[in-house]
């Protein structure tokens, strides 16, 4: 595995800049180029861009990405008119299991480029934002992996993960003081739709990349209402 352990990375500004001089391939270089923020930038301050990929299974070195869906967005707005979705070609087969959770079908697949096809799209989108995703493992591995085997280079970029910082705050209140105090709770479901509920936010159809990622920009801001505050450091909650 290529992939990096997040605590690895303290400087991310200092790191996109070393990958310019580092990358190889022209795309990746301007990716890096735009660069990141200084992590004490307040939240109040930061774009950020939510994305989904759906994909043929959950194996980022066996399975591909046949979806993806991004859209803009800071602590006040959701840009929807700069939502952006494609669909892919896959590497590998479309499983019949697979189309049953996505719902996506070999006629949505028919003609649908490569990666390489709308990588410079794709690229342009993230480029000097913060990429939010619930569960990294799927955006940022599957990421890496594809373009590791297209083009012989990964890509590496901090991500805030709504997934993790909801298992985060459930064990925080575990930990509180009154809590010892009260009977042991089994950990409440900290996938999309779930997390999504305990703030009120409105049930969307799951597994779709554009939908996924408007509801992970919703579930995002309603973190930040609820459990931080606009002048939180970006460092506190990106990986």
């Amino acid at each position: 595995m290529h992939n990096f352990i997040n605590k690895e990375i303290l400087n991310w500004s200092a790191f996109y800049k070393v990958k310019v001089e580092q990358s190889k391939d022209e795309r990746l270089k301007s990716f890096y180029r735009v660069g990141m923020y200084n992590d004490e930038t307040k939240l109040s301050d930061i774009d950020f861009v939510a994305l989904d990929f759906e994909t043929t299974g959950l194996d980022s070195e066996q399975n591909s990405i046949i979806s993806i869906g991004l859209i803009p967005f800071n602590l006040n707005r959701i840009f929807c008119r700069q939502a952006q979705h494609w669909y892919i070609e896959p590497e590998d087969k479309l499983k019949e299991n697979s189309v049953i959770i996505h719902g996506i079908t070999h006629a949505d697949l028919k003609g649908a480029p490569d990666l390489l096809h709308i990588l410079e799209p794709v690229l342009e989108a993230l480029a000097g934002k913060v990429v939010v995703v619930h569960y990294r493992r799927i955006e940022r591995d599957f990421f890496d992996n594809h373009l590791r085997s297209l083009i012989n280079e990964g890509i590496i970029f901090p991500v805030i993960d709504t997934m993790q910082l909801e298992a985060d705050l459930q064990d925080s209140q575990k930990k509180g003081f009154f809590s010892l105090f009260k009977p042991k709770k089994r950990q409440e479901s900290i996938r999309l739709g779930n997390s999504r509920a305990r703030y009120n936010l409105p049930a969307y159809p799951p597994h779709d990349a554009l939908t996924d990622a408007i509801a992970t920009a919703e579930l995002l801001q309603a973190q930040i209402h609820y459990h931080f505050s606009a002048d939180t450091p970006i460092k506190k909650l990106w990986l």
